[in-house]
């Protein structure tokens, strides 16, 4: 049993309690530090043996088998991109095909250890594919699922008795986030709040530890598609601990990418602002990337400009005919079939070795966060709710809707 970490307070310092909480009482964003002079890389292929000193579960009965997925020296790619050192991690070999098996592998027992057995949680679908996939994991957890109507059909499990699976008609990733905390609060639940859980970035951590040791101890940029890039957030932490441990030489900059319709950090970004004004927000956002349609990333954003700036890094965007391009060319340079979201982080770097020769010979690992689960039934649905005139209400299926 790992006893490494405790739980404190980002902005005030204060220790906090073992039970979950996505902030402290004084708002801050709450995270794990290790102690760091005792960390050891344990000899496992499983990243959840080999890693677990730098992740924030004391019982390690309560982490399933994990998987070490490759990273993959991009050579034909780089070559057309005139990028010397292009590395990939391909994350489309996770079990549900995206990097939130991650997250999912490491948040449930967070959550289970704080004291959590039922809990609120909202997606565009891969965070709750991965979490409903793993819950047979800890069986005494359930978890109450709310999914906006767009995204219904890209939530992926067998039904079980372990997940309440809530669709909002007509509505946006954000309202389905922000009924998802009322109603754990009207039920006496946990809500789990996402990127506020650190549970999750923990998680995220590992592909960024793995591919420090598949590539080298040294890597100039880490590239992501991003929403509220709790992933890029637990990565740089990952590099900070990486380099504190003698694991990692040097901490990379970060290129955060969006789609163009949908980028609310980027359009801050660009202006300069260390926050989200109302005119960067996209109320009802659309785009083929659809994992990281996410509009209202107000919480988040100042919090990951800051580690953006302090890497020395940058944020951009990029159109569909950019995301199908890069597409294109993983599968036809490295053969490698990914999700419009994995090539917007792709084409993001594109565009960014466009504007810059001093990429060529920088090493660079892209997160190639996932691929399309094609064939894949959809999830069962326990209940719809429609707007009423203040408030989400329960209400039948609609028969002019599919099921």
């Amino acid at each position: 049993m790992a006893e490494s970490y405790r739980l404190i307070c980002k902005d005030c310092g204060s220790d906090q309690s073992a039970t979950f909480a996505s902030f402290c009482d004084c708002g801050g964003l709450i995270e794990a530090r290790y102690d760091l002079g005792s960390v050891r890389l344990r000899d496992s292929d499983d990243p959840h043996q080999r890693y677990f000193d730098l992740l924030p579960v004391r019982d390690q009965s309560l982490l399933a088998p994990g998987i070490r997925t490759r990273t993959v020296h991009a050579r034909n790619l780089g070559l057309r991109l005139g990028l010397n050192h292009l590395y990939l991690k391909d994350e489309t070999e996770n079990r549900t095909g995206t990097t939130k098996d991650r997250m999912a592998a490491v948040a449930l027992p967070f959550l289970y250890e704080g004291g959590v057995r039922h809990f609120c949680t909202s997606s565009t679908g891969n965070s709750s594919t991965s979490y409903a996939q793993a819950m047979g994991q800890i069986p005494e957890m359930q978890m109450e699922l709310f999914t906006a109507e767009d995204f219904k059909d890209r939530v992926h499990y067998a039904a079980t008795p372990q997940v309440r699976h809530h669709v909002l008609r007509e509505a946006s990733f954000v309202d389905a986030g922000d009924h998802s905390i009322t109603y754990a609060r009207e039920n006496g639940l946990v809500a789990e709040r996402g990127f506020f859980n650190l549970g999750r970035r923990e998680g995220l951590k590992l592909p960024w530890l793995e591919a420090l040791e598949q590539v080298s101890r040294s890597i100039d940029w880490y590239v992501q598609a991003v929403s509220s890039a709790m992933g890029v957030h637990g990565v740089y932490k990952a590099a900070k601990e990486a380099v504190t441990i003698g694991a990692a030489a040097k901490v990379p900059s970060l290129l955060c990418v969006q789609q163009e319709s949908c980028r609310p950090m980027v359009h801050a970004w660009e202006e300069g602002s260390t926050t989200i004004q109302p005119h960067h927000i996209v109320k009802r956002p659309t785009g083929i990337a659809e994992a990281i349609l996410r509009g209202n990333p107000t919480k988040a954003y100042p919090i990951i400009r800051e580690i953006v700036v302090e890497s020395s890094g940058t944020m951009n965007s990029v159109n569909d005919a950019e995301i199908r391009e890069a597409q294109a060319l993983v599968l036809e340079d490295e053969g490698i079939k990914i999700c419009p979201s994995a090539a917007t982080a792709v084409a993001g770097l594109i565009k960014l070795a466009k504007s810059s020769d001093a990429l060529a010979d920088q090493k660079i690992l892209v997160n190639l966060t996932g691929s399309v689960r094609e064939g894949a039934t959809p999830a069962p649905i326990d209940q719809w709710w429609e707007k009423g005139a203040d408030e989400w209400v329960e209400a039948g299926q609609p028969v002019d809707l599919p099921a």
